[in-house]
């Protein structure tokens, strides 16, 4: 990497852009799951737990519920033995298989919408970007849990420096899996979107994140259930309204399954 910071900068969207500035990489030393559930049987029990809230708006979600506190973080010897690979496994596409044949060395993600300067990133300027790294708990609608360490560039980090604009109220993330033939998206409001345990993972438990786990780049938010925490993100889109993309509910699981959009912990 070049002494300067800065160097390099590429700020169209042809090429791979460096996220490490001057400014940033004072806080690059900071330091301070899955992409939905697998299907589950909607009994009417699950249903009505998958509901809970559906009537609140989401202003008075925001007066019952501290939107900016943390969620707990945990150490190592607390880290569960096993952490299961659920959702989709592998996205299954000539695409996405030619990318982990190469080891993602041709993947980018770009960032892209309601954005002053368009971004494409390259997995070798995720890795070299400041990071963050925290241990916590994801928990999933089936009613498990499980505590991991994540590691990765926090999302926030990436908005401000495509300079997204004052307008936008959600950040959508495209990935690079289908269920049943619907293309594979979740999305976040700029509180978590901005929230400092909010980060775009590419290593779990000090390693490079598997393919069963969202290779090569995975959301964590972490004051959300488990559906919500994207994997094999491709693309982040900052956007005013959700409707029109896809179903309009803002998610896969929210389109097809009627979860909430909203699921916060």
């Amino acid at each position: 990497m070049s002494k300067d910071p800065n160097s390099g900068l590429i700020l169209p969207a042809e090429r791979p852009t460096s996220l490490v500035t001057r400014r940033n990489a004072l806080i690059g030393g900071a330091g301070l799951l899955l992409a939905g559930c697998d299907q589950i049987n909607a009994s009417p029990t699950v249903k009505s737990v998958l509901s809970l809230g559906e009537q609140a708006t989401h202003g008075a979600q925001r007066l019952v519920t501290d939107r900016n506190a943390l969620a707990r973080e945990f150490s190592r010897a607390d880290m569960s033995p096993v952490f299961r690979e659920n959702g989709n496994r592998n996205p299954g596409t000539p695409e996405y298989a030619a990318l982990a044949a190469n080891k993602f060395a041709d993947w980018t993600l770009v960032v892209d919408g309601m954005v002053a300067q368009p971004l494409r990133i390259s997995l070798a300027q995720m890795m070299a970007a400041p990071r963050r790294t925290q241990i916590t708990r994801h928990d999933c609608v089936e009613g498990w849990s499980a505590i991991g360490e994540w590691s990765g560039v926090p999302l926030g980090l990436i908005l401000r420096r495509a300079g997204m604009s004052g307008n936008a109220k959600y950040v959508v993330f495209h990935c690079a899996d289908s269920t049943n033939g619907a293309p594979y998206y979740e999305s976040i409001d700029m509180i978590d979107a901005f929230h400092p345990q909010t980060i775009l993972a590419t290593h779990m438990n000090g390693e490079l994140l598997t393919v069963g786990h969202g290779a090569p780049l995975r959301l964590r938010v972490e004051r959300q259930l488990g559906y919500k925490q994207a994997k094999y993100v491709m693309r982040v889109e900052a956007v005013a309204s959700l409707e029109g993309i896809h179903g309009g509910g803002g998610g896969y699981w929210e389109d097809h399954r009627g979860y909430q959009w909203f699921a916060g912990i």
